[in-house]
């Protein structure tokens, strides 16, 4: 995460630079395992696939995801701290432990945050899942309205671009509204030699659209954050971290750069929040269905 932060222009020392008013983050995905990075992170927790009481990830994805928002880096020193360590989560295990899930246990979920938006503060929806195309579409234009629902009572909701890329309208069928931020990930310089970096996969919008998308690109080859899978060993920790890639991994490093921006400017509305990130970003010289406006550029944000 070092190297993202320093990539994104959010690697200064002094975090409580940033550190308004705590921001709280609803995190849709495969729940959260215990992770000292993690501790006291949990404001409320549900189980939409077991109606488990206790929290718990299954997965892995889920802790992953919540680390690199909001992790405060304890095993690490710091070096592997997330985007906003002082935000709260929310959390709704809405896939099960092979990473998949019914649209209806997502549209559940999102009815309980926009449900629990005043009590918990929520401003910010991540759905880490690039949803596909369901084939019935019925349910695609309900989860569409259930997000668009959220966005206009004042929840920014970002989400993952997919990882069905790189053809032409590969996108999430969910990231084409324009009522969402929608993230594609890109490394910039890093991981050129690499053929699986993400931007070989990453979700493309389509360039006839009447929404160009994505909207923004963050890192998004091997991540490391939270493992869901940490031992202990007497006094020693063990396997506290994993590296994960894609454009779940993405979205996160713009939620939780939306985060920093919104404890700085709390009273921001969602198409403020959207322009201001957009606006800043640094173009990579890509196609536009690529990058959208480029790659998020927290310092330049944070300074407008």
């Amino acid at each position: 995460m070092n190297r993202v932060r320093a990539q994104v222009g959010a690697d200064w020392k002094n975090w409580e630079d940033w550190m308004g008013r705590p921001v709280t983050i609803a995190v849709l995905d495969t729940g959260i395992g215990r992770h000292p990075d993690l501790q006291n992170k949990v404001v409320l927790f549900r189980d939409f696939v077991r109606q488990r009481q206790l929290m718990y990830d299954d997965n892995g994805h889920g802790t992953h995801i919540c680390g690199i928002l909001c992790g405060s880096g304890a095993v690490s020193g710091g070096k592997y701290a997330g985007m906003a360590p002082a935000c709260r989560l929310v959390v709704g295990k809405v896939l099960d432990e092979q990473g998949d899930g019914l649209a209806q246990h997502m549209l559940e979920g999102m009815e309980w945050v926009l449900e629990r938006k005043e009590q918990y503060q929520i401003r910010i929806l991540n759905i880490s899942v690039g949803i596909g195309n369901l084939h019935e579409e019925e349910k695609e234009r309900a989860l569409k309205n259930m997000i668009e629902r959220l966005w206009e009572q004042g929840i920014v909701v970002v989400c993952a671009a997919g990882n069905k890329g790189p053809a032409n309208d590969s996108i999430s069928s969910v990231g084409g509204s324009g009522m969402v931020i929608t993230v594609g990930c890109h490394d910039g310089n890093f991981f050129k030699d690499n053929p699986r970096r993400c931007e070989t996969y990453s979700g493309r919008g389509a360039f006839a659209a009447p929404v160009r998308k994505p909207d923004i690109v963050a890192p998004g080859t091997e991540i490391v954050s939270c493992n869901v899978r940490i031992q202990r060993h007497y006094n020693k920790i063990l396997y506290p971290y994993v590296a994960k890639s894609g454009t779940s991994m993405a979205t996160p490093i713009v939620s939780g750069a939306l985060a920093l921006l919104l404890q700085k400017h709390p009273d921001l509305g969602n198409e403020e929040v959207k322009r201001l990130l957009t606006y800043t970003a640094t173009d990579l010289g890509e196609p536009w269905n690529k990058q959208g406006w480029g790659m998020v550029n927290v310092r330049r944000m944070l300074e407008e």
